[in-house]
């Protein structure tokens, strides 16, 4: 696998593009997925309640997505390095801010706003969409995996860096220690912005057709809303998971590292699947291996309801749905970049990334009033395998044009 990764990166400045692309998503994804460490802490240490606390995650899941297709439409019009640098000292203020704001409004702003609108613009649709416009067509699929592979390796090496943090220098030093890790992915936008770009061809629309007309005619494409459809579930299925699962494991009696280990499986199991997606990419139709993944979380998660909760229950429940956990992004950025056009890549998968994000503002908001309703999450986890059912289903009609072989 690795050799065909370097083999398909072989283009001059292609690898370099791509892993510096991978090490800002690294940062600002190892950091926002492991804010749910902070739910139980923050929760203990002010009178804010996990329900508002849940809220300002849940506005911070929608911001992350918001600001997807706002960045990408600045990044493909203008520049993406002042768009990025912008993005990194957002998610640094953001950070170290947070211990400061302990109110309702505060955390909206700290947490839901500054944190989220920061990673965001450092986040998938920047990222790939600059990395396709500087390397060859050929090249795009395993590249968006080994991208988003470095997001999974953030939360891996990020989660028990910040819970031995929170463990050693309270939540709060935790919080600063994210923010000086943010400012310390700068000198990678360079990387990144310093390859020349490269004037692809689309498939289906050119180049020179104007923004407004290139995301009209997406927005009333069926096979993009099917797509977005899929992906708004898998916004859902993370957003309660990485928001949630700590106290799932609190309720289950198991200590707190158990929880932050399972969410470090998650991003190393994830490593794999991304490096895996990307590849299958190159030779699959991207709905069947979408349709692949969310079917699997569904059998996932009706075998977890099923067994004891022990901490290997939780390990290898997380190594599992860690293969599929942000594998999806490769092949669903192939799918938006083989039905439009290149040029607004960063903008029209911005947007796919947005209606992902709606879906994570109800997973985590609705996974804190499950929790402060019933005081368990077991209605969360039969609707997240309803929804990735619906998503296995609906990506099966979508008309994805063929994998175009390169000959032998």
């Amino acid at each position: 696998m690795f050799g065909n990764i370097r083999k398909a990166l072989a283009a001059p400045h292609a690898m370099t593009a791509t892993l510096a692309a991978a090490g800002i998503l690294m940062v600002t994804m190892g950091t926002r997925q492991s804010l749910g460490l902070f739910v139980s802490p923050i929760n203990s240490a002010s009178d804010i309640g996990i329900v508002a606390i849940s809220l300002a995650l849940a506005i911070g899941q929608f911001s992350w997505g918001l600001a997807q297709p706002f960045a990408g439409f600045l990044s493909d019009r203008y520049r993406p390095a002042k768009v990025l640098v912008v993005g990194l000292f957002l998610l640094a203020l953001g950070s170290a801010l947070t211990p400061f704001m302990l109110s309702d409004f505060g955390l909206i702003v700290s947490l839901g706003l500054l944190i989220s609108i920061g990673s965001g613009i450092g986040g998938f649709s920047v990222l790939i969409g600059a990395t396709a416009q500087r390397i060859p067509a050929e090249a795009r699929g395993p590249a968006s995996g080994v991208i988003n592979a470095g997001g999974s390796l953030g939360q891996f090496i990020g989660a028990p860096i910040f819970q031995g943090l929170i463990q050693v220098v309270g939540w709060a030093g935790s919080l600063w220690g994210m923010a000086i890790l943010s400012l310390c992915a700068l000198p990678l936008i360079n990387k990144l912005t310093g390859v020349k770009t490269i004037h692809a061809h689309p498939q289906n629309l050119s180049e020179g057709d104007p923004f407004g007309k290139t995301v009209r005619g997406a927005l009333a494409n069926p096979n993009y809303f099917l797509l977005n459809l899929g992906f708004f579930t898998c916004g859902f299925h993370i957003a309660f998971l990485v928001t949630h699962l700590p106290g799932e494991v609190s309720l289950c009696g198991l200590p707190a590292s158990v929880a932050s280990w399972s969410l470090a499986i998650i991003g190393l199991s994830n490593i794999f699947g991304s490096l895996y997606a990307g590849q299958c990419v190159a030779r699959y139709r991207s709905k069947y291996i979408l349709a692949v993944m969310y079917g699997s979380r569904a059998l996932l998660i009706l075998v977890y309801m099923l067994l004891p909760k022990t901490e290997w229950t939780y390990y290898i429940f997380a190594a599992g749905l860690g293969f599929t956990w942000l594998a999806t992004v490769p092949p669903t950025a192939a799918i938006v970049g083989k039905l439009f056009s290149l040029r607004y890549l960063a903008t029209l998968f911005g947007i796919s990334m947005l209606s992902h994000q709606v879906g994570a503002f109800f997973g985590a908001y609705l996974g804190g009033l499950a929790m402060a309703t019933y005081g368990n999450l077991d209605a969360m986890w039969v609707a997240d395998m309803a929804l990735a059912g619906l998503a296995a289903l609906v990506n099966l009609p979508i008309r994805e044009p063929a994998v175009a072989m390169k000959p032998a």
